[in-house]
């Protein structure tokens, strides 16, 4: 039996899952749903999702609605697919109850945690910021709570102690994938049955906000290098030195350090290190200064003209 799906998705880590559903022959790919075109790069042109991107070059129907909720014309696209799973992935926006009950066997959601803990917008990150070890997807049946449906399966992995966001987006994505494609045919088949969230366990992972990009050098070294690990390669934690955008894509934390100088304050050049707090400080291995690409800390350092003691901002 191949299943008829329609795919609702947005980011690269939804672009993922689409295409390994286009590869496998037990799925027919009848339509997808992604967010309106967005303004990207420096010349801010309007830029189609990952997902549409390659919707369009598989010739898949596609469609971008601004919202979902009260769009009859958005409804009777996905009535006319006559789809047996809609399949949501990082789609970005609520599926009123109407969508819910369109597809004749099941909506289906992949999540990035182990549910219950983190639902919501920010999994991956919240994650990694929380310091947890230990990680996930599911494969869950949607419902019009915030990832409050019940789960069909689960797939842990490790967070590791130098992980970058990056790979654990890479790690949790090919994870992700593979659960999905052997659930699909088990949940049509009727040999996987979800089961409940223990709501009593549940946290939410509230979005990414700018101001979280930006480096606060009153928090500890090890709290400083999760948020520099979970924004690495892209799109990197931003400090302000001597009037200007420093992006810090890699470093380390030191403990135990012995200084009166204040957070922010330059303790050394060569290993370059700042004081944060709880007596820590952190050293930065690489760097990216504004306009222009990710380097060394050596080679930023000879065209820096800094001195132990000064500011960030």
């Amino acid at each position: 039996m191949t299943l008829r799906i329609v795919f609702a998705g947005t980011p690269v880590f939804s672009a993922s899952c689409l295409q390994a559903l286009l590869s496998d022959a037990r799925f027919d790919v009848v339509g997808v749903v992604s967010q309106p075109d967005r303004k990207s790069g420096r010349g801010m042109k309007l830029t189609p999702s990952p997902v549409k991107q390659l919707a369009l070059q598989y010739n898949i129907d596609v469609i971008t609605p601004e919202r979902l909720r009260g769009d009859e014309s958005s409804l009777a696209w996905l009535h006319e697919k006559e789809c047996d799973m809609l399949v949501v992935v990082a789609f970005g926006m609520i599926l009123p109850k109407s969508w819910l009950d369109a597809p004749a066997i099941a909506p289906i959601n992949v999540h990035a945690s182990l549910l219950p803990r983190w639902r919501g917008a920010a999994p991956i990150e919240r994650a990694m910021l929380a310091g947890d070890e230990v990680t996930g997807v599911n494969i869950m049946q949607m419902e019009e709570g915030l990832d409050t449906g019940d789960v069909y399966a689960s797939s842990a992995i490790e967070i590791g102690a130098t992980m970058l966001g990056g790979a654990l987006w890479a790690a949790l994505s090919e994870v992700g994938n593979a659960l999905l494609l052997d659930s699909l045919p088990k949940i049509a088949a009727g040999e996987l049955q979800p089961v409940p969230q223990d709501d009593s366990q549940a946290i939410y992972a509230k979005k990414i906000t700018n101001d979280e990009r930006v480096v606060n050098w009153q928090l500890s070294a090890q709290q400083l290098d999760r948020y520099v690990r979970v924004f690495s390669p892209k799109p990197g934690m931003r400090a302000l030195l001597q009037g200007k955008w420093l992006k810090i894509i890699a470093g380390a934390p030191i403990d135990d350090v012995t200084s009166l100088q204040a957070c922010g304050a330059i303790l050394s050049l060569q290993p370059f290190t700042v004081m944060c707090g709880d007596g820590s400080a952190y050293e930065i291995e690489k760097v990216q200064p504004e306009g222009k690409q990710v380097m060394g800390i050596r080679d930023y350092l000879l065209g820096a003209k800094l001195q132990i003691g000064d500011q960030f901002e």
